[in-house]
């Protein structure tokens, strides 16, 4: 069956109950009630604090079969999964799902808990490291394909029942003894719990594990202690190196600067960089370059915007501190002059994924984007983009909230470089989609840009500018004159061998990963 995006899905997946073929970016929904959390009765004076994890599982009744979830924010500094199915191995339960929000390459030990059993099922923002590889590379290591969701997807899964988490493990950089959790303080401190905050909501069970258990009330806090069953305290929940970094500083390649500053161009000569604007920048080079270019207009034009999104960098931090926003909303901060920023300014605001990029509720805030910049792995005649998949079709990224902003900004500008690694990144399909071309209006490379032939407005808007606009297609044979036109990558057709399904935001199959042949 084809979807909208010309993908062909099997009539049936092993494993995935879910049929539903993507028709479009708004064009399913929901007619349904929402999931409820279980519900429970705390005791008067309970004790929630645990001497152990292996007491929290024991607490919680964890068994086979079950799903359990934990957040991102550690990032690639992460130490509480491996401390968690460290115990959950050592008891010897079997058929663990994990419904992470994102995995980084610290959680490559999986690979051993799938060849033992223990886990079974992954679902995800996405697959990197050598877990990635090894996935791609042996589909039949799990009993059904990974289910790789964006952030808005993710929320929206939960929320809706989709799915079900029997017990969330969440680490928390503070809490109280009541189980009031915040990522802003500590030694462990990653801002936001934009993530976790879904998990504690709906969960049936939720376990705190924290290196920073304090006698004091924790206010503001990110995790009520209405929403936790128990704690654990711990000597570290991860690595600060591997959490968040010092300052992100903007590249200093030429290449993603011109890219940059022919996105801020854009922006200028549409209309869109004016008083009142709201925007988001993702993590990539270019696109945090662009802020460069920005800032500089918004200071010579005497321009103020409105408020910013997503993962919140110190780039734009410092633009909030020095006015020229009056608001962020965080949902995953990147790194400690974001974080600082989080604990000491009042206009940067924390929030869950669903605030963020839950398309079932009444207003999510990527519904009130004026502009998103976004990275891509590659890009397509039909400006579909990649970011999951690399050249040779092995998992290496995600899908973050790729599609959930590229579906509200009322302008999406993809930033990519005509050649990476002597290969072209405009393909006439690309690898996988991740975010559908109708959802994208232009994308720049360091050679010129191409505007969605659908966005006529654009069109009309930019046609005097002295941006070197082109084709799409000019822009791929300009790559081909460079390196060549590349082979396509070889894929199983066995159905056997599907990786993973790749949902868009509304939870509609978008696309499959399948087994590369090499």
């Amino acid at each position: 069956m084809k979807n909208a995006v010309g993908r062909e899905i099997p009539a049936h997946i092993s494993g995935i109950s879910n049929t539903r073929l993507y028709e479009g970016t708004s064009a399913y929904n929901p007619a349904h009630t929402g999931a409820g959390k279980k519900l429970r009765a705390g005791k008067p004076h309970t004790d929630k604090i645990l001497k152990s994890i292996d007491e929290a599982i024991e607490k919680t009744g964890l068994k086979n079969g079950q799903t359990i979830s934990f957040h991102h924010h550690l990032r690639n500094g992460d130490y509480v999964m491996k401390m968690v199915m460290e115990c959950i191995a050592a008891k010897g339960i079997k058929d663990i799902t994990i419904a992470s929000s994102s995995l980084s390459p610290c959680h490559d030990f999986l690979i051993d808990y799938i060849r033992d059993g223990t886990v079974t099922a992954l679902e995800s923002s996405g697959l990197r490291g050598q877990l990635g590889k090894y996935l791609t590379k042996n589909p039949g290591a799990l009993k059904k394909p990974t289910i790789i969701r964006s952030h808005g997807g993710r929320a929206r899964a939960i929320e809706a029942g989709e799915l079900h988490i029997d017990t969330a493990f969440m680490a928390a950089p503070t809490c109280d003894r009541q189980g009031n959790a915040t990522g802003r303080i500590g030694k462990s401190a990653f801002g936001s719990m934009g993530y976790a905050m879904i998990d504690a909501a709906y969960a049936d069970k939720v376990v705190l594990i924290t290196d920073n258990l304090v006698n004091d009330p924790v206010y503001p806090y990110s995790i009520p202690q209405t929403q936790v069953d128990y704690i654990v305290p711990v000597e570290a929940i991860g690595d600060p190196e591997g959490i968040a970094s010092g300052a992100i500083r903007i590249t200093k390649s030429p290449t993603q600067l011109l890219i940059a500053e022919y996105a801020a161009e854009v922006m200028d000569e549409t209309g869109v960089l004016k008083d009142g604007f709201s925007m988001q920048m993702g993590s990539g080079g270019a696109s945090l370059a662009a802020a460069k270019f920005i800032r500089e207009k918004m200071e010579d034009q005497n321009i103020t915007g409105s408020f910013g999104i997503g993962g919140i960098t110190g780039i734009f931090a410092d633009m909030l501190k020095d006015g020229l926003f009056k608001a962020c909303y965080d949902a995953q901060t990147f790194d400690t002059t974001a974080v600082k920023s989080l604990s000491e300014n009042p206009n940067h605001i924390e929030i869950s994924a669903s605030f963020y990029a839950n398309p079932w509720n009444a207003g999510p805030i990527v519904n009130d984007l004026d502009v998103v910049i976004l990275s891509a792995t590659e890009v397509d005649l039909d400006f579909n983009v990649n970011v999951i998949t690399d050249s040779n079709g092995i998992c290496m990224g995600a899908s973050g909230g790729h599609s959930d902003t590229a579906a509200g900004a009322a302008l999406t500008i993809i930033v990519v470089p005509l050649i990476r690694g002597r290969l072209p990144m405009i393909r006439n399909h690309v690898q996988n989609v991740v975010t559908p071309g109708d959802d994208v209006d232009v994308i720049i490379t360091e050679r010129g840009l191409a505007i969605n032939p659908k966005r006529t407005d654009l069109i009309e808007k930019l046609k005097d500018s002295k941006l070197p606009i082109m084709k799409i297609e000019d822009l791929q044979q300009l790559a081909y004159a460079f390196v060549g036109k590349p082979e396509e990558i070889k894929l199983s057709d066995d159905d056997r061998d599907i990786v993973a399904v790749v949902e868009y935001r509304d939870g509609s199959i978008l696309d499959v990963i399948r087994k590369p042949l090499v």
